[in-house]
C-alpha cells in the first residue's frame, strides 16, 4: 500500500512574525507546514491572508509490486472534513432583479404563492403515500411468495432427507432480490421511505424533471434553496407518517432529525403533508384489501392494535423500565462501535459499487445460512391453535399440530416477527429461542446497515429490542408467583423495542410519539418516554449515536445547533478562510472566467469590492455574487460593450437564474472568445448588495449563531472600514469541535 503523505495549511492567527518557513500551531500543540495558495495575477484580485487545504497524494513507495496483491485501500482519516460537500445558498440573494421582481408582486400574488406551497406539499404527501402503497403491495407479494416456495421446499424435502437443496433455494432467492436492490443503489440511487419522500418532495416542488429534462413550466418560483429545504422536510416527514401511520410523529422527526430551519406555518404545511400521505396509503390499501373506504389500517410498519387491559402498569415497575432503557443504551452504544468499525473496512476497502453489490449478496446469503441453522436445530415446538396466526407455520420436525417457534421470528418479515412478539400469547417463545434469535439478529443487523441497499435501521433495532424485552418479561414472570400476570411479555417487547431504537439513534421525542401512533395506544407515552430518555443518556455516555458516527465517518461539515462550549477565545479572524479572491464591480470577462476555470478556486461565492488603491491592500465591500450567478451571466454574454452594440438585447431576469437551477452548467461548457475575454461585466445588478459582515473580533460562538441561524453560506469578516479581510463558510465553523482532549480543530481535505 501507498504511503499516505498530508499536506495542511491553515489560515489561522494572521501574525506578521511568524516566518513562511514556520508551522502554524493547531489546538492539540503540533505544527503543520503551511504554503500559500495564489490563485492568479492581476490587479483586480485580492488575495488576503492565507487558505485552509489538506491535500491528500499517494507517494509511490519502493515495495508497490510485491504489494500488488492486496487489496486497495481508501485512506481514512475521520479527523478530516471533506471539501466535497457543498452548502445550500438558504439566504436569499437580494439584488436588484430579486427586489423588483417582489416589489412588482400584489399582496394577492403574495396569497397565490402561499397556496401554491400547500397545493405542493398536499402532491408531496399524495405521490410519498403512493409509493409507500406501491411498496407495501410489492412486498407483500414478493415475500408471499418467497416465503411460500420455501415453505414448500422444506415441507416435501423434511421427510425424504436433503433440506440442503431448501438452504440453497432460500440462499438463492434471497441473493436475488438483494442483488437487483443493490445494483439500483449502488448504482443509481434509492433509499428508504424518508430518503423517498425527500427525494419526491425535491422534485415535485420544482415543476420539472432534470434527469428526464423535462419542464412542466409550473412553481418556478420555488426553484431556490431556501424554497426547496422547506420541501424536503415536508417530504420527509411525509415518509415517516406513510412507514408509521404516525402523521405527527413524521412531524417531530422531521423537526428533531431533519430540518435545520423551522417556524410556524411551516409546521402546518409539514403536517399537511404528513396527513396526506397517511390518507392515500390507507386509501388506496384499502381498495388492494377489497376495504373500500376503510381508513382504518396503520402505515407501512403494523406492530397491531394493544387493548387498554393488556398494557396496563404500575408504579413498582416503571425503575424496571428505566433498568431496560439502560440495557438498551448498553447494547445500543455495542450496535454502533461495531458498526463504526465495519463501517472503516468498507471505506477502506469496499468502494467499489461491484464489491458493495457482491457483500451485499453476500449478507443476503449468510442471513439466509443462519437463519434455516437456527431453524434447523431448534426444537422449540408450540401448538398450533386457532389463536396463532402465524403467516407461515413451519412444522418442520415438530409433530402434527404444531410449529417451530424459531421459524416465526426467522422465517417471515420483520414487521410481522415485531407482531407475533408483542402479541403472541405467554408461551409462545421459551427464552432460549428467544435468547439465541436476540444474539443472531443482533450481529446480522449491525452488518447490514450501511450496505448498498435501500435499508433502514428502524425495524431490525424494533425486532432486536422486542425479542429480548420479551425475553425480560419471560424472566420476571419466573420469578414471581404462577398466579401472577403483572409480567405480561408482550409489554415488555414493547419497552424493549423501544430501548433497542433509542439506544441505537439517540431519538427521543418523535421516537416516543411514532412509538404511541404506531401501536394505536397512549398509556404507554410515559414509560417510553423515560425509557428512550434513559437509553440516550447511557449510549451518549460511551459513543455517539448511529447517524452521527455516520455523519462523521463520511467527513461531512455537519453545524450542530450550539458552537463547542470552549470556543469564546476564538474570533473571527482565526476561523475564517483567506486569500479571499475578490472581484471588482466592472471586472473583465477574461479575469472572471480564469477564476472560475482554476482548480485551486473553487468557491462559490466572491465578495464584490471597490478598488480604492493600486496596491494589494484589501478593498471595501461593496456585495457578494455566487459562482452560480457568474455562469448564467458568462452563459447569456452579459457584457457591457455588447449591451451597448444591441440596443434590442433582452435584459437578463430572474427567470433565467431559475431555468438553470440547480444544475448549473460548468465553466468548461462555457464558451469565450479570445475578443470577448477583453469585455468587461457590471456586477452591479446581479450581485447582493447587502451581504452578511462581522467584524474581525467576532467571537465563534456569536458567529456560529449567525451563520447556523440565518442559514448562510458565505459570512464576510471585515475590518473597522469595511475592508475584506477573509471569508467565513460551513467548513470553517465545523471543523472546531469537542473531543476526548478539548476543543479540536480537524483538517480539511480535497478528498
Amino acid at each position: 500500500m501507498a504511503n499516505i503523505t498530508t499536506k495542511v495549511s491553515w489560515s489561522s492567527r494572521a501574525d506578521e512574525s511568524v516566518t513562511a518557513g514556520e508551522g502554524t500551531p493547531l489546538l492539540n500543540g503540533t505544527e503543520q507546514p503551511r504554503h500559500s495558495r495564489q490563485l492568479s495575477e492581476g490587479g483586480s484580485i485580492f488575495q488576503i491572508g492565507r487558505l485552509s487545504t489538506v491535500d491528500l497524494e499517494e507517494e509511490m513507495a519502493s515495495d508497490e509490486d510485491s504489494l500488488r496483491g492486496r487489496p486497495k485501500e481508501i485512506p481514512h482519516n475521520e479527523k478530516l472534513l471533506s471539501l466535497k460537500f457543498e452548502s445550500l445558498d438558504y439566504d436569499n440573494i437580494e439584488n436588484q432583479l430579486f427586489l423588483e421582481e417582489e416589489r412588482r408582486m400584489s399582496h394577492m400574488g403574495f396569497r397565490c404563492l402561499e397556496i401554491s406551497r400547500w397545493v405542493v406539499c398536499g402532491l408531496i404527501g399524495f405521490l410519498t403515500g403512493l409509493i409507500a402503497c406501491f411498496i407495501d403491495i410489492v412486498v407483500e407479494e414478493m415475500a408471499g411468495i418467497k416465503y411460500q416456495v420455501v415453505k414448500e421446499n422444506i415441507e416435501k424435502f423434511t421427510d425424504v432427507g436433503g433440506l440442503s437443496i431448501s438452504l440453497i433455494l432460500w440462499a438463492i432467492l434471497n441473493s436475488a432480490f438483494v442483488m437487483v436492490g443493490a445494483i439500483i443503489v449502488a448504482f443509481f440511487e434509492e433509499g428508504p421511505m424518508i430518503h423517498s419522500g425527500a427525494v419526491v418532495a425535491a422534485g415535485v416542488s420544482q415543476g420539472r424533471s432534470t434527469s428526464l429534462k423535462r419542464d412542466f413550466k409550473i412553481f418556478e418560483y420555488f426553484r431556490r434553496d431556501t424554497e426547496k429545504r422547506d420541501f424536503v422536510s415536508a417530504g420527509a416527514a411525509a415518509g415517516v407518517s406513510a412507514a408509521f401511520g404516525a402523521p405527527v410523529g413524521g412531524v417531530l422527526f422531521s423537526l428533531e432529525e431533519g430540518a435545520s430551519f423551522w417556524n410556524q406555518m411551516l409546521t402546518w404545511r409539514i403536517f399537511f403533508a404528513s396527513m396526506v400521505s397517511t390518507f392515500t396509503l390507507n386509501f388506496f390499501l384499502s381498495i388492494y384489501h377489497n376495504k373500500t373506504g376503510d381508513l382504518s389500517s396503520p402505515g407501512l410498519i403494523n406492530f397491531g392494535r394493544f387493548e387498554s387491559d393488556s398494557v396496563a402498569y404500575n408504579l413498582y415497575e416503571i425503575p424496571l423500565f428505566i433498568a431496560m432503557g439502560a440495557i438498551g443504551g448498553l447494547l445500543g452504544a455495542l450496535f454502533n462501535v461495531l458498526n463504526y468499525w465495519l463501517t472503516i473496512f468498507r471505506i477502506r476497502y469496499v468502494h467499489r459499487p461491484c464489491l458493495q453489490v457482491m457483500e451485499a449478496m453476500l449478507v443476503a446469503a449468510v442471513t439466509a445460512t443462519v437463519s434455516f441453522t437456527m431453524i434447523y436445530f431448534s426444537n422449540d415446538c408450540q401448538p398450533l391453535g386457532p389463536e396463532h396466526n402465524e403467516e407461515y407455520p413451519l412444522q418442520l420436525f415438530c409433530a402434527d399440530g404444531e410449529y417451530n417457534a424459531m421459524a416465526t421470528a426467522f422465517f417471515n418479515t420483520p414487521e410481522r416477527s415485531v407482531r407475533s412478539l408483542l402479541h403472541n400469547q405467554p408461551g409462545s417463545y421459551n427464552p432460549l429461542t428467544l435468547s439465541l434469535f436476540t444474539l443472531t439478529y443482533f450481529f446480522l443487523a449491525c452488518w447490514t446497515y450501511g450496505l448498498s441497499v435501500s435499508a433502514g435501521v428502524f425495524i431490525p433495532s424494533l425486532l432486536i429490542g422486542a425479542a429480548w424485552g420479551r425475553l425480560f418479561g419471560i424472566l420476571l414472570a419466573s420469578i414471581t408467583p404462577t398466579d401472577s400476570i403483572w409480567a405480561d411479555p408482550g409489554k415488555y417487547a414493547l419497552i424493549g423495542a423501544a430501548a433497542q431504537l433509542g439506544g441505537i439513534v439517540r431519538m427521543t421525542l418523535s421516537l416516543t410519539v411514532i412509538m404511541v401512533e404506531a401501536t394505536g395506544n397512549v398509556t404507554y407515552g410515559l414509560p417510553i418516554m423515560l425509557v428512550l430518555m434513559t437509553a440516550k443518556i447511557v449510549g451518549d455516555y460511551i459513543v455517539e449515536g448511529l447517524y452521527d458516527i455516520h455523519i462523521k465517518l463520511q467527513s461531512v461539515p455537519f453545524l450542530h445547533w450550539e458552537a463547542p462550549a470552549t470556543s469564546h477565545w476564538l474570533t473571527a479572524r482565526e476561523v475564517m478562510s483567506s486569500p479571499v479572491t475578490c472581484l471588482n464591480r466592472i471586472e473583465k470577462v477574461g479575469t472572471v472566467v480564469d477564476i472560475l476555470s482554476s482548480t485551486a478556486t473553487n468557491h462559490n461565492g466572491f465578495p464584490v469590492v471597490v478598488q480604492v488603491t493600486d496596491n494589494d491592500e484589501p478593498a471595501k465591500l461593496c456585495g457578494l455574487i455566487l459562482r452560480s450567478q457568474l455562469i448564467v451571466l458568462l452563459k447569456h454574454k452579459v457584457f457591457v460593450e455588447l449591451a451597448r452594440s444591441r440596443l434590442t438585447q433582452r435584459k437578463l431576469q430572474l427567470k433565467d437564474f431559475r431555468d438553470a437551477y440547480p444544475r448549473f452548467p460548468p465553466i468548461q461548457s462555457i464558451h469565450v472568445s479570445q475578443d470577448e475575454r477583453e469585455c468587461m461585466m457590471d456586477l452591479t445588478e446581479f450581485m447582493n448588495p447587502t451581504p452578511y459582515t462581522v467584524p474581525q473580533e467576532t467571537s465563534l460562538p456569536r458567529v456560529f449563531k449567525l451563520f447556523r441561524a440565518l442559514g448562510l453560506r458565505h459570512l464576510v469578516v471585515v475590518d473597522d472600514e469595511n475592508r475584506v479581510v477573509g471569508l467565513v463558510t460551513r467548513k470553517d465553523l465545523a471543523r472546531y469541535h469537542i473531543g476526548k482532549h478539548g476543543l479540536e480543530e480537524l483538517q480539511l481535505a480535497q478528498t
